[in-house]
């Protein structure tokens, strides 16, 4: 099923040799066209035209309809009719079975019934919609590469910005470490241990709980759970175990390994496994929160560990074996300033190219379910 997109595209990259199939597969011949039987599969439009199979005959899914097309009808006709608004409605409203089990029936399928035009007239049909939709394919790709692109030069500026400073003019020097690079000849490097202590206070009695998380930074999970739309587990007992965390902390999480260190926007309290940073004077947390999730930052925090894997335990230790620039305090804050309206620009319009490529895949979508009898329909 995994194997089988929502607009008809299908990954053949993991053949598997038929001797080593048991049963409970279905098989399908070259041409066929497949649908999804089961939700959110069938809503979601799962299903493809099978031209492409590079061989003769295929296995997989049994959650799928096959359907194979006499000399009265086109392949990609007959998908493009599965794909329509009234044959997606009418299946979904006569789902059989339980709850998250639902399927669409085979006398569904087999019964329903469709406008036939001429081979001619189908054809027509056909080349109009995958005209349209290649059109619109092409839109969302160049979309899809702006954001690429602006995301790649969102990482740029700000690891120019934490290591170089703002002013391109300023007499640079070598830092001595190597993810560093040059800074400016003004900025100090030194151990982040001298940078940042560590918090150890145990949680106060009203603190209230808190997620570290990568996109958010360290947030109240009340506020988390609103953002994601979904809830989390709350710790009910041993509170008193927690850490303690006050606003502008840094904290080290089982993320930090992959994403960098994150930043707390609010006090409360936080598991006992995490580790608490608290800034030293003349540490800016504005800037600290841009260097410690630098992409430089991760892979030199990441080799201080003896191996490398996604939510591995780091510790204060491997924080402190890696150096930091230290630029002045009023730069700290003014390169924290800059980044802060840069990005928040920027973000505004990845938001928009992201909007736009949902409004596209809603067009696409609604080219291909408007298919009645209308040679034209969109």
């Amino acid at each position: 099923m995994e194997a089988v997109s929502t607009d008809g595209q299908v990954d053949y990259s993991e053949p598997e040799d038929s001797k080593n199939l048991v049963s409970g597969f279905t098989n399908f011949e070259a041409g066929d066209v497949i649908l999804a039987k089961i939700t959110p599969c069938f809503e979601n439009g799962k299903g493809a035209v099978l031209s492409d199979m590079p061989t003769r005959v295929g296995f997989g899914s049994t959650e799928f309809h096959v359907l194979r097309v006499n000399k009265k009808a086109i392949p990609n006709f007959i998908y493009y009719i599965t794909k329509s608004d009234l044959f997606m409605r009418q299946g979904e409203a006569l789902m059989i079975g339980s709850a998250g089990q639902k399927r669409v029936s085979t006398s569904y399928v087999e019964n329903f019934q469709l406008a036939l035009p001429s081979l001619h007239e189908q054809r027509k049909i056909v080349d109009f919609l995958e005209e349209k939709t290649s059109l619109i394919a092409e839109a969302i790709s160049k979309k899809e590469y702006q954001i690429e692109l602006l995301e790649e030069r969102k990482q740029i500026l700000v690891q120019q910005a934490v290591t170089r400073g703002l002013d391109p003019a300023a007499p640079m020097r070598n830092a001595g470490i190597e993810w560093i690079g040059e800074i400016p000849k003004h900025w100090e490097v030194r151990r982040s241990k001298f940078t940042f202590n560590q918090r150890k206070e145990l949680a106060r009695k009203n603190d209230i709980q808190l997620s570290a998380t990568q996109s958010y930074g360290v947030i109240p999970q009340d506020e988390y759970e609103e953002k994601v739309g979904r809830k989390v587990v709350k710790i009910l007992f041993n509170l008193e175990k927690r850490k303690h965390v006050e606003v502008g902390d840094f904290v080290i999480s089982m993320r930090s390994f992959q994403g960098g260190l994150e930043r707390a926007w609010a006090s409360g309290c936080i598991r006992s496994s995490y580790v608490i940073l608290k800034p030293l004077p003349g540490i800016d947390p504005g800037y600290y929160s841009y260097l410690l999730k630098s992409k430089r930052y991760i892979a030199a925090l990441q080799a201080t560990a003896n191996f490398i894997r996604d939510g591995q335990d780091l510790n204060f230790e491997n924080f402190a074996l890696v150096d930091l620039p230290i630029p002045p305090l009023d730069e700290q804050k003014e390169i924290a300033r800059y980044l802060a309206s840069w990005l928040s620009k920027a973000d505004r319009g990845l938001y928009l190219l992201e909007q736009q490529i949902i409004k596209l895949k809603e067009y696409k979508a609604t080219c291909q379910r408007q298919l009645k009898s209308d040679p034209l329909p969109c």
